[in-house]
């Protein structure tokens, strides 16, 4: 979802950087390029352990929940310009889809429901429904478990090292969108690299175009 439904990086970036604010910590988009994509408690361990921060794992990422859901209500969202011709396009061929995020389902839930495309995904599958977020493969095996389909005839749509990463550790073909917003990411895992969605080509990842 993040960075490939919406430009949604740059509202984390700035609800992680009130956060550490509050302990008088200011970090760089470079630091925090590091986990996109990363699941949201071990970004919080690794920052509380180098930042020596007395509170819980679980209260920062309480108070970066409220700083999130402020700023979603303050900012109007709108979907990166060819997804919703390439979910249309999906539907009409009758490919099933999924949503996996490393954002906690409320976050999920909320940005689907501002953007009215909530029914357009038979699956969701969040952060907090897996044990190990990307890059290890648990949430894009556990949407295709879902959605009861082959790893192997999936495609994952990617802007995160991270999430490329866990895609191919899944056995899934994966394209990479290179989202300015998302960093300097390494795609270079991919199948197939783009930076745009408008027009997206996917069939030729496909090994048998019957399914």
């Amino acid at each position: 979802m993040d960075g490939v439904i919406i430009d949604s990086e740059p509202l984390h970036f700035e609800s992680d950087k009130m956060v550490m604010r509050e302990f008088g910590v200011e970090l760089t988009d470079e630091e925090l390029n590091r986990y996109v994509g990363v699941a949201n408690p071990q970004m919080w361990i690794e920052l509380k352990d180098k930042y020596s921060i007395d509170l819980s794992v679980d209260e920062l990422i309480e108070m970066q929940h409220m700083n999130k859901l402020k700023l979603l209500e303050d900012n109007q969202l709108e979907t990166i310009r060819g997804i919703d011709e390439l979910i249309t396009d999906l539907q009409r061929k009758g490919i099933a889809v999924a949503l996996a995020s490393s954002s906690n389902m409320e976050f999920i839930q909320l940005v689907l429901k501002k953007l009215g495309i909530t029914e357009c995904f038979q699956v969701i599958v969040s952060g907090d429904d897996v044990e190990k977020g990307k890059p290890e493969p648990d949430i894009f095996l556990k949407a295709a478990e879902l959605l009861k389909v082959r790893p192997q005839d999936c495609i994952v749509l990617e802007d995160s090292a991270h999430g490329v990463n866990a895609a191919k550790r899944a056995g899934m073909k994966c394209i990479g969108f290179i989202n300015p917003n998302s960093g300097n990411q390494d795609l270079s895992k991919a199948d197939k690299i783009v930076s745009t969605l408008e027009g997206l080509e996917y069939d030729c990842l496909y090994e048998d175009k019957e399914k």
